[in-house]
């Protein structure tokens, strides 16, 4: 069997795209991709692919780039960074704004855990106010 490692950015937020949608299980029922922009083409600097809610508030946007994708983080980024984990994802924080790089489609589902952790702990956290 030949394996091929997806590294093309508009597949790889397609393949994030669906994961998002279809994974309803834990707090990942809560996520929402909305938005979309169906003939998105990848760019150097990232062109807006779609959002993503969290129970109808601004969670994230996507932004496809020539070989990854970029999420940009309204909410949760400092758990997505402490739970990232693993080859062809990264995640940073600055002054409170997130970024989580998806290098390649084997890494989706790892980022998709992350960005259920986030979910998780914005539930326990606005359940304690």
């Amino acid at each position: 069997m030949v394996e091929r490692r997806v590294t093309d950015g508009v597949r790889i937020a397609q393949l994030l795209s669906s994961e998002l949608d279809g994974r309803e299980d834990g707090a990942l029922d809560r996520l929402a991709v909305t938005n979309a922009d169906r003939s998105v083409e990848a760019a150097p600097g990232g062109e807006r692919a779609y959002d993503v809610e969290c129970g109808g508030e601004p969670f994230a946007s996507a932004f496809v780039h020539e070989d990854h994708v970029r999420l940009d983080l309204d909410a949760g980024a400092e758990t997505v960074a402490e739970r990232v984990q693993g080859e062809d994802l990264r995640a940073s924080v600055d002054d409170g704004t997130g970024k989580l790089l998806v290098e390649s489609g084997a890494a989706v589902k790892r980022a998709v855990d992350a960005l259920g952790g986030a979910v998780e702990e914005l539930g326990e956290n606005s359940r304690k106010d």
